[in-house]
């Protein structure tokens, strides 16, 4: 199993286990290492743990053994500063705009929320500069922000969610499964705005994803997943297209056209 070497990471989980009570581990001794600008995608059958490493990557879960690290320092629930900055620094994209997105507020105040939530928001035009910026940046006109979530088609709606994770300038987005519940045409153009943010502001991507279309277009490197363990990481190019366990192989047996390591 190979690592990232160099960089020092900006996320990092570090023999990292997690486990409901009386249960058997959902994830065991994972070693994942997120870098400026090295994007990571997390791949695996349904129940692998994919979902449940981005919930730690995410402080949303703590580990049970193990740890996740946060520019070198092991992420504290309890310490105030330092999950401030970890949240202003690392934001979410969600599966589904539809559940993700609250359908009684306006565009424009789901935009804002990162920036409020964190203290960020400065006089209300500093506010509405912001979110006005966001909505550009993903392609969405000035006026949406007056619209409600109800009033945009599926791609739409994603595009306003990574607004959102985008309004408070973070380092890292980590996505899970960004573009599943889209239609085939809207998930290429929704790859293709990640790509430019990507090119553009910086932003270091961690998805989640089966789709390894995807994966390929948007993450240098990949972390396969089976039954809670990494059993292969590594240059997404040589990953998949010269896959050296079994399980990978049977990932990927399906797709016909892989990228040449």
């Amino acid at each position: 199993m190979t690592h990232d070497l160099g960089e020092p990471p900006i996320l990092e989980a570090r023999e990292a286990g997690f486990a409901y009570r009386r249960s058997a581990p959902v994830l065991t001794g994972v070693d994942v290492r997120v870098t400026a600008g090295r994007g990571v995608a997390l791949v695996g059958e349904s129940g692998a743990g994919k979902t449940t490493l981005l919930r730690l990557l995410l402080g949303l879960s703590r580990p049970t053994t193990g740890s996740v690290l946060f520019d070198g320092e092991e992420l504290s629930p309890r310490d105030r500063a330092m999950m401030r900055g970890f949240r202003r620094s690392v934001q979410p994209v969600f599966q589904d705009p539809y559940s993700s997105l609250d359908p009684r507020r306006r565009v424009g105040a789901i935009v804002a929320e990162p920036l409020r939530s964190l203290g960020l928001a400065p006089r209300r035009e500093g506010v509405d500069r912001q979110v006005a910026a966001a909505l550009e940046a993903v392609g969405l006109p000035p006026d949406a922000a007056g619209r409600y979530p109800h009033e945009f088609s599926g791609g739409q709606r994603q595009r306003v969610a990574i607004a959102r994770a985008i309004v408070c300038e973070p380092r890292v987005l980590l996505a899970d499964e960004p573009v599943s519940a889209l239609d085939v045409s809207t998930r290429v153009r929704i790859v293709d705005l990640l790509a430019e943010l990507r090119e553009t502001r910086g932003l270091t991507v961690v998805m989640v994803s089966h789709d390894l279309a995807v994966v390929a277009t948007l993450c240098e490197h990949t972390a396969v997943l089976e039954r809670g363990r990494v059993v292969e990481q590594g240059d997404t190019r040589a990953v998949l297209g010269s896959p050296t366990h079994p399980y990978t192989r049977k990932l990927i047996a399906g797709i016909p056209r892989l990228p040449k390591p």
